[in-house]
């Protein structure tokens, strides 16, 4: 452990342990004991990080259920942050399932009923004038990632209100596990408009506001709001919207992406991981991004993002017009395929119109189409139906399937699915995890297209580089840092992705790869380093004991 001379107002017993920044439970030394009043509040025995993470592992295994693991390691957060992240990263594989998706989604649902102690800020529109005030309110004053949602659109899962939550806490935990931005600079917001979701609103341990969702003038009033205060309170801050609905997602996004460090990982993160897996199946399929045809199952701000960004990479790697390069994306929505005749189209969805006879059925476009990628941002389960991807595989040797929605009970399909209605031919990635499967002796192992792979990438080189703004070609080169990271010997199990199992290593590389870029166009608030690898390296937050000079 390195040494630290203690501040003069470090805390002292009882308030000590209960400063989940600075505790380190039985891992306190007999001499810091002594200096800090905790003799008799600990066990004799002084216990290393790694007894304390055994310890950890065996209340985990004897939990029966994946939403009682959640609430426990939020427990060990609220407690002891070094040694949450300590667990977290010692195998991020096995537990970013658990503090995030697919479990943070059930954890959502039912967080009025599991919270124990309440954590980052819930900014009620009852509060309007003072959010300045109640931001200072947060005891870090240096602030670099505000991961915000409102509540509305959690993962597939729909309006949860102030139970939303838990999506900007599970984010900004990976944010530091996958990619070792410290932990005291990242603020977790819930912006609480209301809920109309009248379950939540008849439940009586629901924690938000009790009235309809504000909409309209008032709602973005109180958010811009919030986004200007946040400029004055935390001016290093980067503003990461997360599970906003479409209606409200792509104008907020249009309006302050130029104005302020932000972006929204719904939109641009997964277009990202899907530019990133699509580049992982060139490898394998062969050809050109201009010679594929996508098709997009859902039509809202996640399909138009990634179709926006795959035409965004075509101009950009292959010099294609941005009209000719969008031609190469069809999106189908409820109402059938996104055609020109159709006059029901949101502004966002119009450049992804196409003249073309319509197509009630996704089956009946891929009929049409003959798409060689399927991208499933639906949030409709199953919706990749045999006959659907039967008909993939007819028309392409290797088809490109990817149901990207999240949790897994929203996937569009599951991966033995896709590689048994294929005769194991599909190029598969998904939004959550699937196991490996085993078809006429072969062994594939799915990819994730997780968010993952991308926000926390962002996030070190943002934080490093003070960037000002956060560009599109920004997310076009973290997609190409990840598929660059694929190995031969990935690709031959199907696998399109780096291993979840490096994702530490994967970000830290991805995220030297955007700051590179950061510092080309002039976006960073730092002078560039003459050594870019060994400035990021320095910037990693590692969950690591301080020994304190006592």
């Amino acid at each position: 452990m390195p040494k630290v001379t203690p501040p003069s107002d470090l805390p002292r017993g009882f308030d000590l342990l209960n400063d989940p920044l600075l505790n380190k439970g039985t891992a306190f030394l007999p001499n810091e004991r002594e200096a800090f009043g905790l003799v008799g509040l600990l066990p004799e025995q002084v216990e290393s990080i790694d007894l304390q993470l055994a310890r950890v592992e065996g209340h985990l295994d004897q939990k029966t259920t994946d939403l009682a693991r959640y609430v426990f390691l939020n427990a060990v957060f609220s407690e002891n942050e070094t040694l949450f992240f300590h667990t977290l990263m010692s195998d991020p594989a096995r537990y970013m399932p658990l503090v995030y998706t697919p479990t943070v989604g059930e954890a959502c649902q039912k967080y009025g009923h599991i919270l124990r102690r309440p954590e980052g800020l819930y900014l009620g529109v009852n509060q309007r004038g003072r959010i300045k005030e109640i931001l200072r309110h947060w005891p870090q004053p240096d602030i670099r990632f505000i991961v915000v949602t409102d509540g509305e659109r959690i993962l597939g899962l729909g309006d949860l209100g102030a139970g939303g939550m838990g999506i900007p806490i599970g984010k900004l935990n990976l944010y530091t596990a996958c990619a070792g931005v410290p932990p005291r600079h990242t603020l977790p917001v819930t912006l609480d408009v209301g809920t109309n979701n009248e379950e939540l609103l008849r439940d009586p341990l629901y924690h938000g506001i009790r009235q309809p969702r504000v909409t309209g003038e008032a709602y973005f009033e109180f958010v811009d709001e919030f986004v200007w205060a946040v400029q004055e309170v935390f001016p290093d801050c980067c503003i990461q919207f997360e599970d906003f609905a479409n209606v409200h997602a792509v104008p907020l996004l249009a309006k302050y992406r130029d104005q302020v460090c932000c972006y929204n990982d719904d939109i641009q993160g997964t277009a990202s991981v899907a530019l990133a897996g699509l580049f992982g199946c060139l490898r394998i399929t062969g050809g050109k991004l201009s010679d594929q045809v996508f098709l997009f199952a859902g039509a809202g701000s996640a399909g138009t993002g990634i179709a926006d960004l795959i035409a965004q990479a075509i101009v950009a790697h292959e010099g294609l017009p941005l009209e000719e390069a969008r031609r190469r994306c069809w999106l189908f929505d409820v109402n059938g395929l996104l055609t020109t005749d159709r006059t029901d189209l949101a502004d966002f969805q119009r450049p992804f119109a196409h003249d073309h006879a319509p197509a009630a059925t996704l089956l009946q476009a891929v009929q049409a189409l003959r798409p060689s990628a399927i991208i499933g941002v639906s949030t409709v389960p199953k919706l990749f139906s045999e006959e659907v991807i039967r008909a993939m595989a007819a028309h392409h040797e290797r088809p490109i399937i990817f149901p990207y929605s999240n949790p897994t009970s929203r996937s569009e399909c599951t991966a033995q699915e896709a590689y048994t209605w294929t005769d194991g031919r599909a190029v598969f990635a998904s939004g959550s995890p699937f196991g490996p499967v085993t078809l006429n002796g072969r062994r594939f192992v799915p990819g994730q297209g997780n968010n993952v792979y991308i926000f926390p990438a962002m996030g070190l080189a943002i934080y490093a580089t003070k960037a000002r703004r956060v560009p599109d070609r920004l997310f076009i080169r973290c997609a190409e840092a990840v598929a660059e990271q694929v190995t031969p010997q990935d690709l031959e199990e199907g696998l399109i992705y780096p291993p979840m199992a490096d994702i530490f290593a994967t970000s830290v590389r991805a995220a030297t790869r955007v700051a590179e870029l950061i510092f080309e166009e002039g976006l960073a608030q730092v002078e560039k380093p003459a050594d870019l690898d060994a400035f990021i390296q320095s910037k990693l937050f590692r969950p690591e004991y301080v020994e304190w000079d006592v």
